[in-house]
């Protein structure tokens, strides 16, 4: 049976935006910033860098609040060989590159000062050959004194050709530039718990946890939350977990994951078209058109599956830096992604914005979905797309019933989903048409006062006569309507 759940107050009341720090925006504040940059607006290369900074993001805030944003998850910020620093040299360091430990001080205190939380990316998993213990035991060998913070099994360890060139350590998905941490060693444990200490006395206000489920050790992840949380009681744990994280949302280990399952079902209702090629690259493998009944199945199973606090506090998204952009997996269709965010921005969970989906970005797989946020081309931004997105937050923001509320799948049938979202007066009736052509939706909702109502988004025809609502939903839309 679960714990006495409890997630942070903040989260089921915040709207994230995913920031790539090295994609995002450029200062001219990094003194001793590489000449070896790839300029801003070229397509993004595996490993090349375009030079964004965190004093970049601090320069975008206005962009953000204006959308709506209240929380702001970062990729890793700390010293890497890798432009998405999942490849950890220093986990004590920002990255230079990034502006150092000054320029995360900076942003911290940039967002909170306009009420804004920040949470950092942990790569607790795996580090890299450049983090000076794996450097000592490849300088080293067996004399080193770090052989037990890794999975050595011989050596030469085979990290940079040595010997035959086989790799005789544990890394993550076998690749050599990521050498697993043995988290059995007492030493080890005890690093990452101070990494994750110092960062959040230094003002984060949590983390999003890199394939956590990698290191398979309930007790760590428990002792992580308690050290956690006795620094920042409020401090937001959410983990990358594409599958079913039941195991870890018990009230001991995370808040939420990335809520893969919801991201699926929501994208398999609004898809018209899937680009398979792109979809099989990812970790969605694979991605399945879901009818009205389908979709209400898979999100009454998800919100069934955990406590209501866990459930209000799962992070919603349509994509990632490790997915297709949303609108590459509809294959373009911008009717698909305006319904998705439909979806995502009325369900219960705190959604999550990956930068430039707001503004139509549209990029296939890794690295193509990591392209630079384009600040000096504006006019190429979709202005429809970016108004839908913050009339959709601004409605959020205005509805407790979209955060707290209770949710009822009151129809699901002929491609059209509605669900009631409500909180004490507070009551909302969302609907979605997957089809192509206008649907006249008969929803049941009794105790309703007769009369018209005007949609509070989307355009529809809504009118409530015995016990009914009768809507007639466009093509390819989606209305939220007061009750």
């Amino acid at each position: 049976m679960p714990h006495d759940v409890r997630t942070p107050y903040w989260v089921k009341h915040a709207v994230f935006y995913q920031v790539f720090p090295d994609r995002f925006a450029r200062s001219g504040q990094v003194a001793l910033q590489p000449s070896g940059l790839e300029p801003w607006d070229t397509p993004p290369t595996v490993h090349g860098y375009k030079g964004g900074d965190l004093y970049g993001v601090v320069d975008r805030l206005d962009h953000l609040q204006d959308l709506g944003v209240t929380a702001i998850y970062l990729n890793p910020v700390f010293a890497s060989g890798s432009n998405h620093r999942y490849h950890t040299h220093d986990y004590f360091t920002v990255d230079p590159m990034l502006g150092g430990n000054e320029a995360l001080r900076a942003l911290l205190d940039a967002a909170h000062a306009r009420g804004m939380k920040l949470i950092l990316d942990g790569v607790f998993n795996h580090a890299s050959r450049g983090f000076l213990p794996f450097h000592d035991l490849l300088e080293n060998g067996p004399a080193s004194p770090y052989r037990d913070w890794f999975h050595v099994h011989g050596f030469p360890l085979g990290a940079y050709g040595e010997g035959d060139g086989t790799a005789r350590y544990d890394a993550w998905w076998s690749l050599p530039a990521l050498p697993k941490l043995n988290t059995d060693t007492p030493q080890v444990r005890e690093y990452l718990l101070r990494v994750a200490e110092h960062w959040l006395r230094f003002g984060a206000d949590g983390w999003r946890l890199d394939v956590p489920n990698e290191i398979d050790d309930d007790a760590f992840w428990r002792e992580f939350r308690s050290r956690c949380r006795a620094v920042n009681p409020e401090a937001y744990l959410v983990g990358e977990i594409w599958e079913d994280a039941t195991r870890w949302l018990q009230g001991d280990q995370f808040d939420a994951v990335m809520n893969y399952p919801i991201t699926k079902a929501i994208l398999g209702f609004a898809a018209a078209t899937i680009d398979d090629d792109e979809v099989a690259k990812c970790g969605y493998k694979v991605l399945a058109h879901q009818t009205a009944e389908g979709f209400a199945v898979a999100v009454r199973a998800e919100l069934d599956r955990h406590p209501r606090a866990i459930v209000e506090a799962q992070l919603n998204l349509l994509g990632s830096h490790d997915t297709p952009r949303v609108a590459r997996v509809v294959g373009g269709d911008a009717a698909a992604v305006h319904l998705a965010a439909l979806l995502q921005f009325t369900l219960p969970g705190a959604p999550c914005v990956y930068y430039g989906d707001e503004i139509g970005l549209d990029g296939g797989h890794d690295p193509a979905c990591r392209e630079a946020m384009p600040w000096g081309r504006t006019g190429t931004w979709d202005a429809a797309r970016l108004a839908t997105f913050r009339d959709l937050i601004a409605l959020r923001h205005a509805h407790p019933a979209l955060r707290t509320g209770d949710l009822e799948v009151t129809y699901a049938h002929h491609g059209v989903v509605a669900y009631r979202r409500r909180l004490g007066e507070d009551d909302l009736l969302v609907v979605a048409n997957q089809r192509d052509e206008e649907m006249h939706a008969r929803v049941p909702v009794a105790g309703l006062a007769a009369g018209v109502r005007t949609p509070l988004f989307g355009t529809a025809a809504v009118d409530v006569a015995d016990g009914t609502v009768h809507v007639r939903v466009p093509g390819r839309a989606g209305v939220v309507v007061g009750l």
